[in-house]
Formats: C-alpha cells, structure tokens, sequence
C-alpha cells in the first residue's frame, strides 16, 4: 500500500511524538493549508491528535502549519488534556468507592497505559474499565453501582457497561480477549503467577491504582488488538499503546517467558506482523521487542485495516463515522469479522476459528 503524501506526514509527525525526538522524515513538508486539514482529519479519526500535536512541537518552524489550523490544534489538545484530568479524577473516586466497599477492582489499559507515555495527558482517553477477580466481586460491584443510580447494561461477552460522573465504564470478569477454550487454565496459572502492582495515576502519592503485572499487562493489550483487529478494526492509538508498553516496561519482565507465552496463546505469528508494523510505521527500537524480529515490514493489508477504519475500526473512508447498536451491532462485527478473515485465518487462525464461533452463538459484540 502506497502511501500519500498526509500519510506520510502523520506518520512522521506521530513518531515524532510518540518518542519526543526530531521528525525522521520531512520529505512530505511543507503541506498546503489542506494538505495540513486532512492530516488533523486523519489524526482525529485515529484519536491520535494529541501525539500528533506532540510531534508539531519538534517540527521546524517554516514547516509548521498556519494560524487557522494552530489554532485548531491548540484547542483540541487543551480539551484532550482536560478530558484526561477530568479522566484520572473520575477514575480515582470510582475506585476509591469501590475500595471502600470491599471490592478490589484492577485498573486495564486506558489511563493506566497514558502513565507509559512522556506526556500522558496528551493521550486521548477513552472510559475506564476494570477487572474484577472473581465473578462475586464483578457482581457486588455491579450492584454497588446500581446504588449509585447508575443503569448497567448487560454485554453478549458477559461485560457490564454504565455511565458514572460523565464517564463511561465498562466491567470485566476475565482479563485476556483470548477465546480459545484450552487456553483458559493456563490464562489463570498466569494471572495467579504475576498478579497485580500498584501504579500512580498522577504526581500525588495516594492517587494509585491496582493494574496488571508488565508480561500480563503486554499480553492483554496484545490479545485486545488482535480481538479488535478481527472484529470491527482498529486505530494508531493502540499501536501507539502498545509501542509505549514495550518501551517503558523494559526491564521489568523477562522476555524469554513472554516470548513462550506468546508462542502457548497463539500469538507468535500475529506478533510478527505486529512487531514489524511498531518498527518500520511507529519508529519503535528492535531492541525494545521481547525478542527479534524477523519481518522488516508489516503486511499492506494490516496498514489498510488501520487507515481505512480509524479508531476501532468506526470510521469509513467512503462513510464516515459508524453508530450500531443491538443486533444491527452484532450484525456489523460479524461482517467486519468475515472482512478480516483472510487476515485473522492467516496470521492467528485458532483465535479467528474460535472467535466466529463466539459470534455466531452471540457471545460478542
């Protein structure tokens, strides 16, 4: 897949943030005032507009865009840093609650994977979601919402969602989006293995959350990608998550285990896609892979995924943005599904048999 010249602009622009470092290719710059539009067009359908804002910061200055579009900027990246407040505050109370409550509520990705970014604020936010580990304890913190007038909304994959304080919130009762059944003893020796660290959500230090050990926190937001990939799509964000992850938690796991955890839940051959993609497109270092990679590019049909359907896959290049819900919902994964399958079949085929037997039983979304 070739790519156009805003393409490569925002790709540059993205690393650029992503490592806070000078921009490694200005061959697209300078861009026309709507070259520079469809670039923050693109980055926003990618929730990527605060990294990209990052990167401008290292951009010369007779390259950078015009007032109207600083501006534009500006603005966006004030309101993604605010939301990101807003985001920790909430999220800190509502464990706080839950805490208060006897409940022990892990913290996954979201605003515990900001914290790996050099300026976390920048990352946009989406909601909070939380791990429960034990189905007692998702089902106590169910009801204790419910007490707090919130409306739960049962998941087809056993999730429960609901509004809090302006946030949306999603409940878990497993940790890995993993689907193949003989994997689910060896998911919870790991789990008991590895277990849970504290981490600091902001500079004060009480304001901690319980999230996942580094090799079960990579896992998880590996096997989300992939859970994502096959279904509806997904975004730069978490490439750019995943990239972060690998790069801060260095050091603090042993990458020959991940490497064989990876190999037992079928990840191996995916991740050579993945690896190649954080390499050659998000300017990661090989040296910060658990183990070498092999591929020197991803495959374009990964890249096209990615640039056609944005953030978790709700955009379309030739429909804008997509809103499903109910059967029409389930309807449209299992679409999406059958549109990825050559990809899902190719590169981790027994989570692809698996996951289209979960939909077409209705067990996901």
């Amino acid at each position: 897949m070739t790519l156009s010249r805003e393409h490569t602009a925002l790709f540059a622009l993205l690393r650029a943030g992503l490592w806070e470092k000078e921009p490694d290719d200005l061959s697209a710059f300078p861009l026309t005032d709507t070259q520079w539009w469809e670039v923050y067009r693109m980055a926003v359908r990618q929730t990527v507009v605060g990294i990209v804002w990052r990167g401008l910061h290292h951009l010369p200055d007779p390259l950078l865009p015009g007032d109207a579009m600083m501006i534009r900027w500006v603005a966006k990246a004030d309101s993604i840093e605010r939301r990101s407040r807003q985001m920790n505050a909430v999220t800190l109370r509502l464990l706080r609650l839950m805490e208060e409550n006897g409940l022990h509520p892990i913290l996954l990705k979201g605003q515990s994977v900001a914290t790996l970014y050099e300026h976390p604020l920048m990352r946009q936010c989406g909601d909070i979601d939380l791990y429960f580990p034990s189905k007692d304890e998702e089902l106590r913190a169910a009801r204790l919402m419910e007490s707090q007038a919130c409306t739960m909304e049962q998941r087809p994959d056993g999730s429960r969602c609901y509004s809090w304080q302006g946030v949306e919130v999603e409940h878990h009762s497993h940790l890995f989006d993993l689907h193949t059944p003989w994997l689910h003893g060896y998911l919870s020796s790991l789990i008991r293995q590895h277990g849970f660290t504290n981490q600091s959500l902001s500079h004060q230090p009480a304001d901690t959350a319980s999230v996942p050990a580094p090799l079960l926190c990579l896992l998880l937001l590996d096997a989300h990608m992939l859970k994502h990939l096959m279904g509806n799509g997904l975004g730069l964000r978490q490439f750019c998550d995943m990239a972060r992850a690998y790069h801060t938690l260095r050091g603090n796991y042993s990458p020959t285990e991940l490497e064989a955890v990876y190999r037992r839940t079928g990840l191996l051959k995916w991740n050579l896609q993945l690896h190649a993609f954080l390499v050659s497109h998000l300017g990661l270092s090989p040296h910060d892979l658990p183990y070498a990679c092999t591929e020197n590019t991803a495959s374009p049909r990964l890249l096209h995924i990615i640039l056609d359907g944005g953030n978790f896959g709700q955009y379309r290049e030739s429909g804008g943005k997509v809103f499903h819900s109910g059967w029409e919902r389930k309807l449209w994964t299992f679409f999406s599904f059958w549109k990825h399958r050559d990809f899902s079949y190719a590169y981790a085929p027994a989570e692809a048999f698996w996951t289209s037997i979960k939909l077409m039983i209705g067990n996901l979304q």
